[in-house]
């Protein structure tokens, strides 16, 4: 840029584009996590509920164990482009609410392992849900927003809903809270580029 005078006009039209660049930025890379945990989280909920209706075998329940170790790697490897460009303001904040909510996630995960009456989808569905809604309100997505909200109040059906069938509650929330919200996230990026 050269060292030229704006006029009001000029700097309201430079500062309103920078804000769009930054925003159809985040939106461009925000589908992908979405995608991964989302549908990793259906797949295991469903696997975990059919192999605890079929078996009765509690133990299939450290498959979800899988969905940190298999969901994590590949969020990092699909976001290296994005290390190679500039980390917004949004970018930092975005990513400061999924780590406190993935590390707050798992330690839960984990004393639910020794506290077996803890109501563990309830608590990590509202807590994906909280996420979901704050990513939404950052970036200025109606539909995130609403989306995580949806999976706020599925929470409280894991509260109701006999153990067996709330997991399938817990899939069916993950669908509307992140597969939906990834996919949109990612028609919308395609079509601003």
């Amino acid at each position: 840029m050269d060292n030229k005078k704006l006029n009001e006009q000029e700097s309201l039209e430079l500062i309103t584009q920078m804000i769009q660049n930054t925003k159809f930025k985040m939106v461009k890379y925000a589908g992908t996590p979405f995608l991964v945990w989302g549908y990793m989280t259906v797949v295991t909920s469903l696997l975990v509920w059919y192999l605890l209706k079929e078996t009765g075998n509690y133990y299939w329940q450290f498959l979800w164990l899988l969905m940190p170790a298999v969901s994590y790697p590949v969020t990092i490897y699909s976001q290296r482009k994005k290390q190679r460009m500039a980390r917004t303001y949004i970018d930092r904040i975005v990513g400061y609410v999924w780590v406190v909510f993935g590390l707050c996630g798992l330690l839960i995960s984990c004393v639910s392992m020794i506290y077996w009456s803890l109501p563990i989808l309830f608590v990590i569905l509202l807590m994906m849900g909280m996420g979901t809604t704050l990513t939404g309100l950052i970036i200025n997505m109606k539909l995130v927003t609403v989306s995580g909200v949806l999976g706020i109040f599925a929470s409280l059906g894991c509260l109701y809903i006999d153990k067996f069938d709330q997991i399938l509650l817990f899939a069916l929330a993950f669908v509307f809270m992140m597969v939906i919200p990834g996919h949109y996230l990612n028609i919308m990026s395609k079509r601003r580029v």
